[in-house]
């Protein structure tokens, strides 16, 4: 049986090199180093990540500094302040939010253009 509920990076909590798995996850807290993950990765308000991440689909909500390869879709919220480049099919950033870098969409042009 799945367990529905994502698993939790809290804000005490400080990790530094390879996290790597799958569900979804939410941080809290300060990570560094490097994040592959399957499912939804949500970094919250008070969360502090320096990494690349590899996930499906990310959400940033705190401060991300580091390049991101999403497979689904990327959303940067008003209160985030994101650096480093992003790479993903769908990107959504919100009115008032900071983010400094380059994006690429993976777009498949049709075949008569």
């Amino acid at each position: 049986m799945a367990n529905d509920s994502p698993g939790m990076i809290g804000k005490g909590i400080q990790i530094r090199g390879t996290l790597s798995g799958a569900g979804d996850l939410v941080i809290e807290g300060r990570v560094e180093g490097k994040v592959n993950l399957k499912d939804h990765l949500t970094i919250e308000q008070s969360g502090i990540v320096v990494a690349d991440i590899e996930t499906d689909r990310l959400t940033v909500w705190g401060q991300l500094s580091g390049n991101v390869d999403a497979a689904q879709k990327v959303e940067i919220k008003a209160s985030s302040v994101v650096v480093g480049d992003i790479r993903a099919p769908k990107i959504i950033i919100e009115d008032g939010a900071r983010f400094r870098g380059n994006i690429e969409m993976d777009v498949k042009l049709p075949a008569n253009i």
